[in-house]
């Protein structure tokens, strides 16, 4: 089996049968999600005259599904009650549009007449964006590792009416499709004692699995056990963990940052330079437009799955950006830069929000927007030039790239550095003026589909990212992007009851947000307050940590579910505490608990805190790797962390000399409070009371380390604060 990508109105009959042109003068035009006539014509239909009910729904990757002869329905109440009318199964189809191996999928059995007759003959079909609906896709992935053993999307379920299913994989042929629908569609009508034998052992497994978390106390002991087992997967060669396929794993490396400045342990930081360094230099880096793609099939980092998702800039960007204030390496700087750059270019709507991920595939082929034959390159270049590149860049002739199906060389390219060239090859001015020219070049190729749908959780993390970024680099464009997104974010996916909301699309918000979305949001929220001082951000913070409280708090166990309390009834209400491509919500609410907690004095915050430690203890006793940033949390906790006031006026040059002192260095266990002594702070004070007592020294602007709000003496001096954060990080 080939490697899965490793992330209403109804409309009856089964088709909507019109011309793209006349699409718009015959939906009413009070549907709320219907395309335009320009969105219609973008669909990739073959012939284009017939809809399923997918053409009514917001995410790209229903849309790419409208014109499929099968009768798809978006996952709602419609299609499981059709199921239980119609006596059937439902064939359930996850995946994300993005992703190469649905684009396959599609094309061999979802676009196929005979596997579409046997689906719209036996079964209800029912397509599921996974980044919309995170809450499906968990519990679905859950089933499908535990019957398989492993995941991966397109992700295919056969269930019951009552959404317990019998049968889980992830990609399957259409051979295999022509055989497994007769298949499970007899066995559903003929042994449909067998499918709940089957339904509800998987219901007693999915529970057993929510149940075995809680363990003793948290202590430096797991952050060790935990560097012990990633000293033990990590790859001295290539860098990364693991053999192939490679993930970065980003969070994983700022974990060992960590670990280094706890420990003084020089391995988990070459870990990280390494890592990083390889990333950077290989193909699953985009050497011409930057930006990093998902995954990397093979452990050299050499040749990616081509998808450029919004998360992985994010957290490549932090763990560089880390690296360098730790290093002071330029290497992890330009590596910083380059990949915001991408974000800005390429990611940033006009309102300011993130949008979500850039296609593999273009024109039908993965990758081919990013190949390079060597007669492209000497076109774009001439002869001279395209010599250079070529051997710089490591081109052959026969090309670098093998077909995935076939293994055999394609005559194209992918550009990537030798682990010898690390900085030398990027600062030669020839380079820089070849690259300009081949993305110029490249501009004028079919671009990949842009996944232009905003996800709050995600624009939470690329708001973390440009906000340290601003911060550490004290780049003010950096700060206006970061508070772009977030007031985007508060003012289009807020309701006015404060719940947030998961998508917006094209000036429609939507779907039922969960612990992710909170936690990432909040998480930025507090970042973007210590990079501009602007109390609504930690306002905002606060509030939806204490709405967190209430929605997602398991009190009985401790920790937060995945779901609202009011959110949709699935098989199991999970927790997750592993941290995957993404960090769990869990993990991300232990550091945000964390650092409210020190910056409010909230004692509640503390004992939330404490109950999700006791929560989750027992899967790290088991599982030392696999929650490295709820580890952060707990590292955050153990290294006594500090508050740093700084009260002055904030045009003063001496307020920031005093700032940048902090600001450029990595200092994971503190916060950063600020006091402008030119203003009253009424509505500073009221979240943080004990900031009424800071004040400048003889006119000085000052700075004050506290810890538990009991303050040591004040420094006014930039150089005498610096020998005292110098003791503080290591570095």
């Amino acid at each position: 089996m080939l490697l899965a990508c490793t992330e209403k109105k109804s409309v009856t009959p089964r088709q909507t049968t019109m011309d793209k042109s006349a699409m718009n003068h015959t939906i009413k035009s009070d549907q709320p999600n219907v395309p335009t006539s320009e969105e219609i014509n973008k669909l990739p239909l073959d012939g284009g005259k017939e809809f399923n009910r997918l053409i009514f729904e917001s995410s790209p990757y229903l849309l790419q599904h409208a014109g499929n002869p099968i009768d798809w329905y978006p996952w709602g109440d419609e299609a499981f009650k059709a199921a239980e009318k119609l006596n059937r199964p439902i064939f359930l189809s996850i995946g994300y549009t993005t992703c190469h191996w649905c684009h396959v999928m599609e094309h061999e059995s979802f676009e196929d007449q005979d596997v579409a007759e046997l689906l719209n003959q036996n079964y209800i079909c029912i397509k599921v964006d996974r980044e919309e609906r995170p809450d499906v896709d968990n519990v679905y992935m859950s089933v499908t590792q535990m019957m398989t053993g492993r995941g991966g999307w397109p992700m295919t379920v056969i269930m019951s009416p009552q959404k317990v299913p019998f049968f889980a994989g992830t990609y399957f042929p259409q051979p295999s499709m022509l055989k497994l629908l007769p298949h499970f569609a007899r066995v559903w009508k003929e042994e449909r004692k067998k499918v709940q034998e089957v339904g509800q052992a998987i219901i007693k497994s999915l529970g057993e699995l929510q149940n075995g978390y809680a363990g003793g106390d948290l202590n430096a002991s797991h952050l060790d056990a935990c560097y012990q087992t990633l000293q033990n997967t990590y790859d001295p060669t290539f860098g990364g963990f693991g053999q192939q396929p490679k993930f970065p794993t980003c969070h994983t490396l700022s974990f060992l940052l960590r670990y280094h400045q706890r420990t003084g342990e020089k391995n988990a930081l070459e870990m990280v330079k390494q890592t990083l360094k390889n990333i950077r230099h290989g193909g699953i880096y985009d050497q011409v437009g930057f930006g990093i793609h998902r995954y990397s099939t093979d452990e050299k980092w050499l040749v990616p799955h081509f998808e450029k998702m919004l998360y992985d800039q994010a957290l490549f960007t932090i763990a560089n950006l880390e690296t360098y204030l730790v290093t002071k390496d330029k290497f992890f700087l330009r590596s910083c830069r380059e990949t915001l750059e991408y974000v800005i270019r390429e990611l940033t709507s006009e309102e300011g929000g993130f949008y979500s991920a850039e296609d593999a595939d273009s024109e039908g082929e993965e990758g081919k927007f990013y190949l390079w034959s060597m007669e492209e390159l000497i076109e774009a270049l001439g002869e001279k030039n395209a010599s250079v590149y070529a051997e710089s860049f490591q081109f052959k002739k026969k090309g670098n790239y093998l077909d995935e199906l076939s293994h055999e060389l394609t005559g194209n390219n992918i550009p990537h550095l030798s682990r010898s060239e690390y900085g030398k090859i990027i600062e030669d001015k020839k380079i820089i003026e070849c690259r300009s020219l081949l993305f110029k070049y490249r501009e004028e190729r079919v671009h990949p589909q842009l996944d232009d749908k905003i996800l709050t959780d995600w624009n939470g993390l690329m708001i973390s990212a440009f906000a340290r970024s601003a911060r550490a680099l004290d780049d003010k464009m950096y700060l206006e992007v970061a508070e772009k997104a977030a007031n985007f974010c508060i003012s289009q996916l807020q309701e006015q009851n404060g719940k947030l909301l998961k998508r917006w699309r094209k000036g429609k918000a939507g779907l039922p947000a969960h612990l992710e979305d909170y936690a990432f949001l909040i998480q930025g929220l507090i970042d973007l307050y210590e990079a501009g001082f602007k109390t609504k951000y930690l306002k905002s913070a606060l509030e939806l940590t204490d709405l967190t409280i209430e929605l997602f708090e398991d009190e009985e166990k401790g920790g937060f579910f995945f779901t609202a309390d009011d959110g949709e009834q699935l098989l199991v209400r999970p927790k997750e505490i592993y941290d995957g491509a993404i960090p769990s919500g869990n993990s991300v609410m232990a550091i945000n608990l964390a650092r409210l907690s020190k910056m409010t004095n909230n004692a509640l915050y503390e004992k939330k805190l404490i109950s999700l430690f006791s929560a989750f203890s027992g899967f790290l006793e088991k599982n030392p790797q696999g929650a490295e940033v709820f580890l952060q949390g707990l590292d955050f906790i153990l290294g006594e962390p500090l508050e740093l006031v700084v009260a002055g006026d904030p045009s003063r040059q001496n307020t920031q000399d005093l700032l940048r002192e902090i600001n450029q260095r990595f200092l994971p266990s503190t916060v950063l409070l600020f006091k402008d002594t030119t203003k009253q702070n009424e509505d500073l004070f009221k979240l943080i009371p004990f900031l009424e007592r800071q004040n400048q020294v003889d006119g000085k602007s000052v700075v004050y380390a506290c810890q538990n709000q009991t303050c040591d003496k004040p420094r006014t001096d930039a150089k005498e604060l610096a020998e005292f954060l110098k003791e503080l990080s290591n570095n």
